[in-house]
Parts: structure tokens; sequence; C-alpha cells
């Protein structure tokens, strides 16, 4: 049973290697589009690794690109407060496109290295804010000198539902890498397998709780001993 187990571990950490599995995210100047559905974790991860950053000595910049949830934008000052990071931001309602586009000639002007851009939780189901985002990302692109990332945030608690997010999200958007949340011990993660696996993105953070310390660089190995 337990050479079955070893045996099982390296097939599974194996599968877990896929795609562009040199990103950190934090080795090089980039923006980094942050994308997933409302109640992910996406804002509390973007603080996260905003904290890790300026702790490595990076200069960086937050975009608060999800004008339409109420509370976004002061849970994003929050995390920029605690993180000891400047924001960009506008007014409740505001094009989330202008505020990324402003964002980036901000970054310019100060210098910044990594500019993390949090979007609003898109339901893939709604055509319409598929193509709100669409236009975000397109106009972050255009406009960015520095390579830019989308990185699709997935709580590891959603079952098959997760997969779908992730295939209209990679259709519609072309992900590079996946951050999974809410790892604290309760939750397998087996999504995370299945949507890393089928679109060959890797997993470049995981959530593992709460605190601002709590977003661990991804280990294949360490992921597969847990799942088995």
């Amino acid at each position: 049973v337990d050479e079955a187990k070893i045996v099982l571990r390296a097939i599974l950490a194996d599968m877990l290697n896929v795609g562009d599995s040199g990103l950190r995210l934090d080795t090089k100047p980039s923006v980094i589009l942050v994308i997933g559905v409302n109640g992910v974790g996406k804002t509390t991860t973007i603080g996260k690794l905003a904290h890790q950053l300026r702790d490595q000595g990076k200069k960086v910049l937050l975009c608060a690109g999800d004008t339409f949830r109420a509370a976004a934008i002061e849970q994003l000052e929050v995390w920029a407060r605690r993180a000891g990071v400047e924001m960009v931001t506008r007014e409740r309602g505001a094009d989330p496109a202008s505020v990324c586009y402003d964002t980036l000639e901000r970054a310019e002007a100060t210098g910044a290295e990594l500019v993390l851009i949090d979007t609003a939780g898109r339901l893939h189901t709604s055509a319409d804010l598929m193509r709100e985002l669409e236009k975000v990302v397109n106009v972050v692109r255009k406009r960015s000198k520095l390579p830019v990332y989308t990185v699709l945030v997935i709580d590891a608690t959603t079952g098959q539902n997760g997969l779908q997010q992730a295939r209209e999200f990679n259709r519609a958007l072309d992900l590079d890498a996946l951050i999974v949340t809410k790892l604290d011990g309760t939750a397998k993660g087996g999504i995370a397998l299945a949507v890393s696996h089928e679109l060959g993105l890797p997993i470049v953070k995981i959530g593992v709780g709460e605190g601002i310390d709590d977003l661990r660089d991804f280990d294949a190995r360490e992921f597969a001993s847990a799942l088995v």
C-alpha cells in the first residue's frame, strides 16, 4: 500500500508540473491581472502577494480595478495600507479599463516593478461581464510595457463547477497561471489538479489561511502528498 501511494504521489506531482512552471510572479517586473468569480479570495490574495513582494524589497503598485462591488475598493485599500504599498483608485462605478490605464501610467512614472490589478468578480456564465473583463485585459496588454500575466484564483472547496469556470475564463482571456485558495487542511484541492492538468496551467501560489503570511509558493510534491 505504501509503495502504491509513493507511485501515485509521483504521478500526481508529475501531472502538476505543467505550463510555464518557472513563472513565480515575483522574480521579474510584470503586471499581474487577478481574475475569478466572487468570493474566491482575489482581493485578499492580492493583499498577501503585495505584502510578500514589498518584504522582498520590490516596488509594488495596486490597482482597484473592481469598481462595481461597493466594498471592493475599501477592502483593497485596507490591504494596501497593511502591505505598505501605493494604490490607484477611482470612484465607484468608474470604467475599470480606464483605472487600469491610469495605473500603468502611474507605474511608469514611479518605476513600479510589479503591478497587481484587482478585477471585479465575474460570473463566467455572464456574457456581458466577460466582455467587460476581456476589454480590461486587452487594454492592459496593449498599454503595458511590462509583461502581463492573467492569473485565475480558484477556491479549493469548489467542485466540478470550478473546472467549468476555469474553462470559460481561459477561453475568453487566455490564462497564464492559477492561484488556489482555501487550502486550509479541510479541502483536498482535487479541483486544482483537474484544472491545472486539463488547461496546462501552472499553480503558482496557494492560500492556506486568512493571515497576511498565509500565501505560499506551490510545491507539486507537497501538494501530491497532501492529496494522497
